[in-house]
């Protein structure tokens, strides 16, 4: 019989029991359940609210369900519905009726509530972890690269000079935005619900501040209504992973793009590519094209909670027990991507010949040669457009602007002089680009020192 069937004079039909089961998911949230159960029965015996005897049998119950359950000594049964029922229900079998007493004053609704915040607040510095593993591994290609001149791009066309510890540096800002992301969603998450009750709270004497701290919450959720129904942590996690996936997508596309034979400006280890079934000549980026495809996969996590919690009143409704896969789903997808992609990037190998061959055309040093005219006293507008007809010189002739000769210079104006091949030059374009945050080689250096003391910031916050 189902722990809540007192009122009902059927048993509940082996459809609907499937349809709606968890046990299946929520499972993995044996720990947690456990962890709070274990908060709330020891709150329990401190108020007086049951025995101190029970309430230390319960305690000693549950921490042998615990070691049973990580021993893989436990089966969970479909027709208690979740963990929370086949937890309670083992109890109970082994400690007879002060099993019973453990749902004093709780509801699944809190209960699930808790464990999820539990759930989720503990995975979140692991995420964290991998992102600053991935942050290393950028930090490390990029002191490697920093003379690595490449070329940059909008539109995906030529653009300037650049270097590739520039553009490591980019990724590395990104992925630094997502890990603040994930500390701020797990601060604002980290409040208690348990002690909310199904709602309305209760009429016992519950320390909802000492379940709090037990379980190492900063404090108890302030509204017992808001308690059972909030999801927003899961979307917001869901929000920031998601924004980290995307980044890593981008990532990805890069990649796939820079080891192809178009551009060859990596070579992609053979322990991260794959070969094809039929052209024996194929070393395929799979790994980057799988990060790039999941990413759509934890897209489709967050928009199942947003739709899925949209319409619902106050307080808790069924439809919130589709959160939990949607949510499983992407911190799984998540851990599963972070640590092969940084290994993937730990292991390619740069090609700066090539990258400096692609860097010498497509006149990404035009915007340098207007610039060279502007420190000649022209402005920049009338310097634009002579070097506008310049390239469109060298696109008739087969040149580039480092090919012309000083002739074909003077013959469009008269302001340039021998120094403009020093001024072309694509080193010194990059390395004259000392702005803060710019590609030249002290610059990147400033960046790197300050992703550097990032991570080591967060390294010690962690230990």
């Amino acid at each position: 019989m189902k722990l809540w069937a007192g009122r009902f004079q059927k048993e509940t039909d082996t459809l609907v029991n499937q349809f709606n089961s968890s046990i299946d998911f929520d499972s993995r949230l044996y720990r947690q359940d456990i962890e709070g159960s274990i908060a709330h029965a020891s709150m329990l015996g401190k108020q007086g609210i049951i025995e101190e005897h029970e309430a230390e049998k319960i305690i000693a119950g549950l921490r042998q369900i615990l070691a049973e359950i990580d021993g893989d000594g436990v089966e969970f049964s479909l027709d208690n519905e979740d963990i929370h029922m086949n937890i309670e229900a083992m109890l109970t079998g082994r400690i007879g009726d002060a099993g019973k007493r453990l749902h004093t004053a709780r509801s699944r609704n809190d209960q699930v509530a808790v464990d999820t915040r539990l759930y989720v607040k503990e995975e979140i510095p692991a995420i964290i972890g991998c992102v600053l593993e991935l942050e290393r591994v950028l930090v490390k290609k990029a002191k490697a690269n920093l003379d690595t001149v490449m070329p940059g791009y909008t539109h995906l066309q030529r653009a300037q000079p650049t270097t590739f510890a520039h553009y490591m540096m980019a990724y590395a800002n990104m992925f630094k935005r997502d890990v603040t992301r994930l500390e701020d969603c797990r601060t604002r998450l980290d409040e208690c619900p348990l002690g909310a009750g199904a709602l309305a709270a209760s009429t016992y004497p519950v320390d909802r501040f000492q379940t709090a701290n037990t379980l190492g919450f900063q404090k108890p959720t302030d509204n017992s209504m808001d308690s059972v129904s909030d999801r927003d942590y899961a979307i917001e996690l869901l929000s920031a992973l998601s924004i980290l996936m995307m980044h890593l997508s981008r990532f990805a596309e890069e990649i796939i793009l820079w080891c192809s034979w178009e551009f060859k400006f990596v070579d992609l280890d053979d322990a991260y590519s794959t070969g094809s079934s039929i052209m024996p000549q194929k070393k395929n980026p799979d790994v980057a094209e799988l990060v790039r495809g999941k990413t759509g996969r934890v897209y489709g996590s967050l928009i199942t909670l947003l739709t899925m919690m949209k319409g619902l009143p106050l307080a808790y409704n069924k439809d919130m027990q589709e959160d939990k896969e949607a949510l499983f789903d992407a911190i799984d997808t998540v851990e599963l991507c972070l640590p092969v992609f940084a290994a993937m990037v730990d292991t390619l190998t740069v090609r700066p010949r090539d990258m400096a061959r692609a860097a010498a055309g497509g006149f990404i040093n035009a915007t340098d040669c207007a610039d060279y005219l502007v420190r000649k006293g022209l402005p920049f507008r009338e310097a634009y457009m002579i070097v506008g007809r310049l390239v469109n010189l060298c696109i008739r002739t087969g040149d580039t602007l480092d090919t012309l000769t000083l002739k074909d210079f003077r013959a469009i104006s008269g302001l340039f002089d021998e120094d403009v091949y020093q001024a072309l030059a694509l080193k010194t374009c990059v390395n004259e680009r000392k702005v803060y945050g710019g590609p030249a080689r002290e610059s990147v250096l400033t960046q790197i020192g300050l992703i550097e003391d990032f991570i080591a910031q967060r390294k010690e916050e962690q230990a």
